[in-house]
């Protein structure tokens, strides 16, 4: 039988909070009843991978994919969501920015058949560290630089790495997505209002962890290129299919 949800944790060198971060989510899922698959998308060669395969033996709920190389956050995303089983499938840091409990506010959206439901920084959200105000100029900038790109109006924060889908919307959106780097989550969300799927926003707790491996547009010609082709596909491009 297929698990009730199937949580992505994307990694790259997380093996100091990895354990931490799983422990967390077993036992919350436990509390709720909620039968589960963790699908841990590793990059990296800091041993993260086979830390999650040493728990798996006692938990074979666990699950380890990636490479020794890094390849990307949204190919790694991609990959876990192939092989997930889940019938509502999503993501959230590995570092835990957002409490996994937090989930409990989307599990009514996704009981009634919401098909994106999404955390967000914005308005309402319980902002416990605050990023560094560099960081903050830094999104403000690559926000409006979105939206004229790629035009995802009404949506205020696409980097929040809290998202969860239905099961077939999870493997469609990412069957077509195709940019490995940050910028998948702008793409799964364009690709998302494409093929007119509701996309619900709800604020969450969250806190910066001060080793985000995150670099928005400051800085970051692949994320600004990255940009650019999901506007000229979603937003002035042509046909899906």
């Amino acid at each position: 039988m297929n698990p009730e949800i199937s949580l992505i944790l994307p990694a790259y060198n997380e093996a100091r909070v990895i354990p931490v971060t799983i422990g967390e989510a077993v036992g919350y899922f436990a509390s709720r009843g909620l039968t589960y698959q963790i699908i841990v998308a590793a990059d990296g060669t800091d041993g993260t991978r086979e830390i999650v395969r040493e728990m798996a033996a006692s938990n074979p709920a666990l699950l380890a994919t990636g490479s020794d190389a890094r390849r990307g956050k949204g190919l790694g995303i991609r990959e876990a969501v192939a092989v997930a089983t889940g019938k509502i499938i999503g993501y959230a840091d590995a570092d835990n920015k957002v409490p996994i409990q937090d989930f409990d506010m989307f599990r009514p959206m996704l009981a009634a058949g919401v098909e994106v439901v999404m955390g967000s920084r914005r308005s309402g959200a319980t902002i416990e560290k605050a990023q560094p105000l560099y960081r903050r100029v830094g999104s403000l900038g690559f926000y409006w630089f979105m939206q004229t790109m790629v035009g995802l109006s009404g949506i205020r924060d696409t980097q929040c790495g809290f998202k969860f889908f239905q099961h077939a919307v999870a493997k469609e959106l990412f069957r077509r997505q195709k940019i490995d780097g940050y910028m998948f989550d702008v793409e799964i969300l364009a690709i998302a209002r494409r093929l007119g799927y509701r996309i619900e926003q709800l604020p969450i707790r969250w806190r910066d962890d001060a080793d985000s491996r995150l670099d928005l547009v400051t800085g970051n010609l692949r994320n600004v290129r990255d940009i650019f082709r999901i506007g000229l596909e979603h937003r002035f491009g042509g046909s899906l299919e």
